[in-house]
């Protein structure tokens, strides 16, 4: 999430046998009318709106009170009209799919009504956490969900999720990595790790490398001056030059990287870790 206030964030740490799997919880209060503009993250979550939803125009569409958000490719103004309460659990990369009975790839694009992929459990966890005041107990109702969830996973399950860790670490490092080279990582063929690699991350990836030039871009943005070099920074970002990084950049979010300064902070969602 992009230009809220910060002090109006609380952040949560995933217990040790969730950390593999989610980086983080945060919870965010507002008594304002709230406009705000987000860019693609590249990691899905899952939200809980204690109050007003949020309205999102480019979809057209008002989150549910429980919304599974997937992977996306652009940007997008959220809005809302009046009080806002919403607590976030944000997965790594390619994990949600080891909690939800769905493939991720179901979700790109979107925010899904959680209540329409007819997951008993999951709706029972709304009903507490909406029924429940106190936050910090909120998100301890949804660690003992998530851990329940996890523990009833098959072996092979569980490997097949963690495997594509690899691949994103890889890729993290190294955006323009061949395909080739992460299915060899994954020990998988070409073919079968594209499958496998959208299944659990929600998008191809193709696509999902672009997602994370634009993120590393934005934590070079985030921790440099406003001087610094285009070039250095297309390089240091994993594009094949500046043109290739404006390109790319402006199709994400609209902007180059050079007017985003004047329009706002950089932040990268993907590579900061607030807690």
């Amino acid at each position: 999430m992009c230009n809220m206030i910060q002090e109006e964030f609380k952040f949560y740490k995933p217990c040790k046998l969730l950390q593999p799997y989610v980086r983080y919880y945060w919870v965010f209060n507002s008594t304002q009318m709230l406009k705000t503009y987000t860019f693609p993250i590249g990691c899905p979550q899952i939200i809980f709106h204690k109050r007003t939803p949020l309205f999102i125009p480019e979809l057209g569409t008002t989150q549910n009170e429980l919304t599974i958000s997937g992977q996306v490719n652009f940007s997008s103004h959220l809005q809302a009209d009046s009080d806002v309460e919403m607590i976030v659990v944000v997965f790594y990369p390619h994990t949600m799919n080891a909690f939800l009975n769905a493939p991720a790839s179901s979700f790109y694009n979107q925010e899904i009504p959680g209540y329409d992929i007819e997951d008993k459990q999951l709706n029972e966890l709304a009903t507490q956490v909406f029924e429940c005041e106190d936050n910090n107990i909120c998100v301890n109702l949804i660690e003992e969900c998530l851990l329940s969830r996890l523990s009833m996973r098959s072996y092979d399950a569980i490997y097949r999720v963690m495997r594509m860790n690899a691949a994103i670490e890889k890729l993290c490092i190294a955006p323009n990595t061949f395909v080739t080279d992460l299915s060899s990582i994954c020990c998988l063929g070409k073919k079968q790790f594209e499958r496998e690699f959208c299944l659990h991350v929600g998008m191809n990836p193709k696509e999902y490398s672009r997602i994370v030039r634009f993120q590393k871009t934005l934590k070079q943005m985030q921790h440099q001056q406003r001087e610094t070099n285009q070039a250095d920074l297309a390089y240091l970002s994993g594009y094949a030059d500046q043109s290739h990084m404006i390109r790319e950049f402006k199709s994400l979010c609209g902007y180059t990287p050079l007017s985003l300064l004047e329009f706002s902070n950089p932040y990268s969602d993907l590579f900061t870790t607030p807690i």
